[in-house]
């Protein structure tokens, strides 16, 4: 069993690097916050290091990373109470050994990849770093249609990590050197890489940027969808989640695409706006779609969006 103590060290963890996941994992019933505070604490703890890349050698960092996969696997003891936390939730809420292990080997791509040529590349990636996250917070759910929900789960959190991604350019690269926008993606608009690391603004980075906004705005739609299958208790949470990482959308626009310059970041008045504004939509309406595309107005980008502001279904192919 976890002990408060361990949960609020992950609780503590989230509200200092995760502050727009945080506001929705407050209104998570406590069955489900608790241990999803003990995800992120874990989440965390993995992407610190290889964030650390200045202060510790690769081969350090890959040593450690295995160290926490195998105390998070329950393959050896520790005395690391996020660590110990999280092994303990893995076991009793049945979290896949596949999707840790996709996690940490995500994590660890990130150690000596800091490009990707395709979105298929980053795609590959993201089912470690943002699908298996979604896949795991559906099993401490304990959903009735496991098999229902989790293709949407995976395209939402795609979409969160995608929305991070674009936002974070600029962060990325000062404090990373990483690109996460596909290389192909660039060169299509005529940008190359170097010009991402000189962080020079243009009309053609804005079209690349805009470009990545449109196909993540899909893996919304895609995810979005599958919030129903949730347990009628946690669907509001999800759901504000998926409208708060969706809002820098709005932000992004209102730059002009431009997060080369500068990286957009929602005020806590704007969160607590949203919060009280979803919350009102959802007292009247349990349809998590049209609650989405209403508070969201549809992503603000089609002119034929009309009624609660879902997008044309045009909008909504695949690739």
């Amino acid at each position: 069993m976890v002990g408060r103590g361990q949960v609020a060290e992950g609780k503590r963890i989230q509200r200092r690097t995760g502050k727009t996941f945080h506001v929705a994992t407050r209104v998570l019933p406590e069955r489900i916050r608790r241990p999803t505070y003990v995800l992120y604490g874990f989440f965390r703890m993995a992407d610190e290091v290889v964030d650390a890349e200045e202060t510790a050698p690769p081969e350090e960092q890959r040593a450690e990373l295995d160290r926490l996969r195998r105390a998070a696997l329950g393959e050896e003891p520790t005395d690391d109470p996020v660590l110990d936390a999280f092994a303990t939730v893995r076991e009793e809420r049945g979290i896949a050994d596949e999707d840790v292990n996709a996690f940490v080997d995500a994590m660890e791509s990130d150690i000596d990849t800091d490009r990707y040529e395709t979105y298929a590349d980053l795609e590959a990636y993201m089912d470690g770093s943002a699908a298996a996250v979604g896949r795991m917070m559906t099993a401490i759910m304990d959903i009735d249609r496991p098999e229902t929900a989790l293709p949407h789960a995976t395209k939402l959190g795609e979409a969160f990590q995608m929305t991070n991604f674009i936002r974070d350019v600029r962060e990325d690269v000062i404090e990373r050197d990483r690109i996460y926008l596909p290389l192909e993606t660039l060169r299509e608009h005529g940008v190359d890489e170097q010009q991402i690391l000189d962080l020079e603004f243009d009309e053609n980075v804005a079209a690349a940027i805009r470009s990545e906004l449109e196909r993540t705005e899909r893996l919304y739609e895609e995810g979005v969808a599958g919030i129903k299958y949730l347990p009628e208790d946690c669907q509001f949470a999800v759901l504000l989640a998926a409208v708060l990482y969706a809002d820098h959308h709005r932000l992004i626009r209102k730059l002009g695409y431009d997060t080369v310059s500068t990286t957009p970041d929602l005020t806590f008045r704007r969160k607590i706006a949203l919060l009280v504004r979803t919350r009102w939509k959802w007292q009247w309406n349990r349809d998590p779609e049209a609650v989405f595309y209403e508070v969201t107005n549809g992503f603000d980008t089609d002119p034929s969006h009309h009624g609660h502001g879902r997008p044309d279904p045009t909008f909504a192919r695949t690739d």
